[in-house]
């Protein structure tokens, strides 16, 4: 029982402290960019040694890639807590469309540091990473999927296809998040209210 204790603790005083890493890192990222974070300036931000970080990540493609998937994980979760606790489709898709604007102007640090990430991180053989297929299933792509068949099935919807037009309501988000000179002159709120108002009118189009 006793080293039970004693692993659990270390458990929790490792990732304790990797979040304190990712925290850092992300605001590296979002003050200097990808190309000039180093070890050593995040290990600075994080005010620990640079061979405490190295204990925890092998390098600055180990730290990037798994600040790149708590990112990910953590924008899921935003989204699909504000989705899940709506009812009908239309509001699950109301939900939807405005946490996913809301997340970006909530967390605008993270925001950078996932576009840092996906535009200059390259694998092993220089692909960059927004270039590469993802093989597994994105938990906010299909959550979006299953709002707009809930609602065909339940009528509440028209016809229409639901992998377009689920494509076409991510890259209206998407067209939010990349665009500065978009996201810089419209507010997030308008922005979002826009977008409920305009898919509204497609998917209950005849």
């Amino acid at each position: 029982m006793t080293h039970k204790k004693t692993d659990e603790k270390k458990s929790f005083i490792s990732e304790a402290r990797r979040s304190q890493i990712v925290e850092a890192a992300i605001m590296t990222l979002d003050e200097i960019g990808y190309i000039h974070a180093s070890m050593a300036q995040i290990a600075k931000k994080a005010g620990i040694s640079t061979a405490l970080i190295s204990y925890h990540f092998r390098d600055k493609k180990d730290l990037m890639d798994y600040t790149l998937l708590m990112l990910l994980s953590d924008m899921s979760s935003y989204v699909l807590e504000r989705t899940q606790a709506m009812v009908t489709p239309r509001d699950k898709l109301r939900a939807y469309i405005e946490a996913s604007i809301g997340y970006h102007a909530d967390k605008p640090t993270y925001n950078v540091a996932l576009i840092e990430i996906l535009f200059h991180a390259r694998t092993a053989d220089n692909v960059p990473y927004y270039k590469l297929d993802d093989d597994e299933e994105n938990p906010l792509e299909s959550e979006l999927q299953q709002i707009l068949l809930a609602g065909q099935e339940k009528k509440e919807f028209g016809a229409f296809n639901v992998r377009v037009l689920a494509s076409a309501i991510r890259g209206a988000i998407d067209e939010y998040v990349f665009n500065r000179k978009l996201n810089s002159t419209i507010d997030p709120q308008s922005y979002s209210s826009e977008l409920v108002n305009l898919f509204y009118r497609v998917v209950t189009r005849d």
